[in-house]
């Protein structure tokens, strides 16, 4: 059976904004059953996305969705922006890639840790990344 997904909204204009995102992820994950492991996996790909979007595009959305589809309960969290947009996306998803003091970890690291990673951006207009995650089953020894 189809549910209607569950949808939350936490804007991203400061520092403790990233916080109330990581909250956000770690209930939706919590209700969709994730293991302790997917949850932080989870949590820290929001994190990144959330500080690219304040540092970066200087502020925007998170939409964090939980969805069960089929039985396949999956958290889908989208993040925008309306900053300056990346220019090149290749580059920017490469490990070592900054434009700031940052590690470089963060798009890439965060594609690594979801299932699924979309991104668009569009120079000038802002940036939009979508990541989701479904519950791991165990499915034997």
């Amino acid at each position: 059976m189809t549910r209607a997904p569950s949808t939350s909204t936490v804007a991203i204009h400061d520092e403790y904004d990233i916080v109330h995102v990581r909250h956000a992820a770690r209930e939706a994950a919590s209700t969709a059953g994730f293991s302790l492991v997917q949850q932080t996996k989870l949590v820290t790909a929001a994190s990144e996305l959330a500080r690219n979007a304040l540092v970066y595009g200087g502020g925007g959305q998170a939409e964090v969705a939980v969805e069960d589809l089929g039985g396949n309960p999956t958290v889908r969290m989208t993040f925008t922006d309306k900053g300056p947009g990346i220019p090149d996306v290749e580059a920017a998803m490469a490990d070592g890639f900054t434009t700031g003091s940052g590690l470089g970890l963060g798009l890439g690291g965060a594609k690594r840790l979801a299932d699924q990673f979309r991104i668009e951006s569009v120079p000038g207009r802002g940036t939009r990344v979508e990541i989701s995650m479904s519950v791991r089953r165990n499915t034997g020894p």
